[in-house]
């Protein structure tokens, strides 16, 4: 116990108020009792007797059973120390750290040495709490404050505060760190909880930190103003640091840059990128490389510098970290600086070159190449493979490689006349290639066999196809119109014959059925014509301008009719949708069709959508269709879930007369006279499809925007037309079954085509018109010469030999100005109009046409 007392066996806390009270307490007061007892046997047993002193010793042997039952049931106990609180507080009065614990009502109950000496108390008496310590001081009151709080919560915390001075006084001059910890706990069998306060100086810890920092600055600014660059990026290719020599060169202001907000191929010129990315290391290993290119400096300037690359790779293969010094090649001594110059010169050309080169030795293998035949070949083609010596001709394919081969043997022979070699990627035939191969001259001593160029050709085949295409569709188109113009003059006659027989023959006649049965099918073959023209843009618009929203709400019931139940049909309208210049009825036609293709597309249900939306001009080069020209439109989308449509059928789908229905089943005009609609309408149309996920078909028709101007007013019998000239009658209205369509005026019929000009002189005679006729613009000439110019009205084809009928309009109005005429065409009145004079007047009767349509038009006009 005296070696303990000393101190030496271990550190003696200042303060310990950690006893048992309870146990010591009934200790003195059961000696007390006894004491007690003892002096009342003194002071009363002559008075009392020998009864009384045998009654009291009664009472105390009740009181020492008592006792010793409460001792056996641990209702008071007698023991020493335990040896555990022993080792405990041997090891923390050990402690550097400071620690002091308080009860409930902030009274100390226990603090180690460390703390006594930390805060300068010399006795116990001198101890204090933390708070009372510090909660005075600025510099740490905030935290103390904290702490206490959360004590008082039931929160354990911890803070740290810097003083001007020690805690303890006489500690020497110069700032401290403090570390402060706190926390509550509970002891077994009390009720009220105990703090906890950890007291710690860590102003060498911080002494150490702020050295490192310095350190770290020093090593940052000996990187900063290295002679060389030096930047860092992370695994997606974003700039993480750079330097200020690197900074310096490019124009980039250190203080507003912000890491990872610059990406490397930003700062990199041209393909450059393409000899970085080509820079691979094996899975879990880094990679070095040399890499000559340019960068991009801020102004926009071309910096030709040299990378030493450094890239890594994770453990799966994904690209990790780099880190990269760039020297500067025009900057540095050199011994020779023109040749210096020239290198720099000859770098800038080989990698900015739009043309991929390559050098190959005699067997074909691939020596070096530029970055753009890196970045044209991509991963086929990189630094592992220019390692690997890996043959040119396999970026070439297979069947065009003999080819290669015999222009490599020409290269090596040095022969100069060596014939480009057209091919297609190995692993993607969309993508053409060009290689030219040159030899390299004898007596250079280059490794190099031949010098390879290669072009990407894929635009230009594209373009090509293109042409290609629409020369074709144009022939077809033309055909087509030849076609249906020849074929409305025979339906002309047909339907008119027709009528002139129905006129003799009543419904109770038997050959009235066979004469109605030629009419109708005369009618559907108009029908079809219909289509061909539209397809070779010649048919008759009338064009409006109205809101697709209003049109495609109308369409509603009837496409939910066409598609059935099987198929959800859903109709998303665009907002503020721009107006748009088309014919109702055509456009309507052009829906309807799509909707029924998409119908036939979907035998087991699906779901068709038809949406509208504006795009803007900067919009619609997002497309990347070739053929849109730039512009505002509104978008029509129809979209199925149905079957899609193969590569090779798709593009021919808007070609006349193919179709992948059934023999009987379909035309192949219906997709033909939808592109013709929509082209002549001054739109573009676009499908994209693919097989088992669905088609779309996107429609695009120009904004409307209404004239400044206003459009000056028609004369008598005109009406506005589609392209804002002057128009005509409008061709055969409904008539009221009532009306009068005879007359007496004079007309001179012009026709080339016998059997129409017939059958329009009986029409209109039996009418009572006086008919003159003339199978051509000459003819017509000389009758109208003969009649000396009484004629009320002239009807007359468009198309004629000798002399067509615009041609003949304007020589009659140099005899007549007031003539009044009236055109007959199976083309657009449009397609004829805009090159007659703007005051001109006229009627217009499309092919093929009744004879009540005939002297319909012919009424209205001399009514006119």
């Amino acid at each position: 116990m005296a070696k303990e007392a000393r101190g030496d066996f271990y550190p003696v806390p200042m303060v310990d108020h950690n006893t048992r009270p309870g146990t010591v307490t009934r200790l003195i007061i059961f000696i007390l009792i006894l004491i007690a007892s003892a002096v009342v046997f003194g002071l009363f047993r002559e008075r009392f007797g020998d009864p009384f002193l045998l009654g009291m010793l009664g009472v105390l042997a009740m009181i020492g059973v008592g006792f010793l039952f409460a001792t056996a049931i641990g209702f008071i106990q007698i023991a020493p120390r335990s040896t555990g609180d022993e080792l405990s507080k041997a090891f923390v009065d050990s402690m550097a750290q400071g620690l002091v614990v308080t009860d409930a009502k902030n009274r100390i109950i226990y603090a180690n040495r460390a703390y006594a000496g930390m805060t300068g108390a010399a006795s116990a008496a001198d101890i204090r709490t933390v708070e009372g310590l510090l909660s005075d001081v600025p510099e740490a009151s905030s935290v103390i404050y904290r702490l206490a709080s959360g004590l008082r919560d039931g929160q354990q915390g911890d803070g740290e505060f810097r003083l001007s001075q020690a805690i303890r006084p006489g500690a020497g001059p110069g700032a401290r760190w403090y570390r402060v910890e706190a926390r509550s706990f509970r002891m077994p069998g009390q009720r009220q909880p105990f703090n906890a306060w950890k007291l710690a100086d860590i102003s060498s810890e911080r002494e150490e930190q702020e050295r490192f920092f310095l350190d770290l600055q020093k090593a940052i600014d000996h990187l900063d103003n290295a002679p060389a660059g030096f930047f860092s990026t992370d695994q997606d290719g974003r700039v993480t640091y750079v330097n200020a020599t690197l900074a310096e060169w490019l124009g980039i202001d250190l203080a507003s840059f912000t890491p990872g907000a610059v990406a490397l191929s930003d700062i990199v010129a041209g393909d450059g990128m393409a000899l970085v990315r080509s820079v691979r290391p094996d899975p879990g290993t880094a990679r070095n490389a040399v890499i000559d290119l340019d960068l991009t400096t801020m102004k926009g300037e071309a910096l030709p510098v040299r990378f030493l690359h450094r890239v890594t790779a994770t453990r799966d293969g994904h690209t990790g970290p780099t880190r990269t010094i760039v020297l500067n090649r025009n900057e540095g001594e050199d011994s020779s600086a023109d040749l210096r110059a020239s290198e720099v010169r000859f770098t800038r050309f080989f990698n900015s070159t739009p043309m991929a080169i390559a050098g190959v030795d005699k067997d074909g293998r691939i020596l070096r190449t530029n970055a753009p035949f890196l970045s044209l070949f991509g991963s086929a083609v990189d630094r592992d493979a220019l390692d690997k010596r890996v043959r040119l001709d396999t970026v070439i394919h297979e069947r065009d490689r003999p080819a290669f081969e015999a222009a490599l043997e020409k290269a090596r022979q040095r022969q100069a006349d060596i014939a480009p070699i057209d091919t297609v990627l190995p692993d993607n035939e969309e993508r053409h290639i060009r290689f030219y191969v040159n030899a390299v001259a004898d007596g250079d001593g280059a490794e190099e066999a031949a010098i390879v160029y290669a072009v990407d050709t894929t635009e230009q085949k594209a373009l090509e196809a293109q042409m290609a295409q629409s020369q074709k569709m144009q022939a077809v188109g033309q055909l087509a119109g030849g076609i249906a113009h020849d074929f409305n003059n025979v339906l002309t006659a047909i339907i008119m014959a027709s009528d002139l027989l129905l006129t003799n023959h009543r419904p109770s006649d038997p050959s009235f059925p066979d004469i109605m049965n030629i009419k109708q099918n005369a009618n559907r073959a108009a029908s079809l014509v219909r289509q061909l023209l539209a397809f070779s843009r010649k048919q008759t618009l009338r064009p409006e301008v109205l809101t697709l929203t209003d049109v495609l709400a109308d369409l509603r019931m009837l496409l939910a009719r066409l598609v059935g139940n099987d198929i959800k049909l859903r109709i998303d309208h665009g907002r503020d949708l721009w107006p748009v210049k088309v014919d109702i009825g055509q456009f309507e036609q052009v829906v309807v069709n799509l909707a029924v293709n998409a119908r036939d597309a979907m035998p087991g249900g699906g779901e068709l959508t038809v949406r509208t939306r504006n795009v803007a001009a900067d919009e619609a080069n997002a497309f990347q269709y070739r053929e849109l020209e730039a512009g505002d439109y509104v978008l029509v989308e129809v979209e199925d879930t149905g079957s899609g449509i193969p590569a090779d059928v798709l593009k021919k789908i808007f070609e006349p007369f193919f179709t992948t229905k059934e023999v009987g089943k379909g035309t192949g005009l219906g997709l033909s006279m939808v592109y013709g609609i929509i082209k002549q309408t001054g739109g573009f149309i676009f499908c994209d499809s693919e097989v088992g996920k669905g088609t779309t078909f996107r429609i695009f028709l120009p904004r409307h925007v209404a004239a400044v101007a206003a459009q000056p007013a028609a004369g008598a019998g005109q009406k506005p037309m589609a392209n804002g000239a002057d128009a005509t009658v409008a061709a055969a209205k409904p008539a009221d079954a009532a009306r009068d369509l005879s007359g007496s005026a004079t007309v001179l019929l012009v026709e080339d085509e016998d059997a129409v000009r017939m059958g329009g002189v009986r029409a209109l005679t039996s009418r009572g018109y006086t008919v003159h006729e003339a199978s051509s613009g000459v003819e017509a000439l000389d009758v109208f010469e003969s009649l000396e110019g009484r004629v009320d009205i002239v009807v007359s084809d468009v198309v004629m030999p000798e002399m067509d009928g615009p041609t003949l309009l304007g020589e009659l109005r140099k005899r007549q100005p007031d003539i009044k005429f009236v055109f007959v065409s199976g083309y657009a009145e449009d397609a004829f109009a805009r090159n007659l004079p703007e005051d001109a007047k006229f009627g217009f009767l499309p092919k093929p046409f009744s004879l009540k349509q005939l002297a319909t038009v012919v009424k209205e006009m001399l009514e006119g």
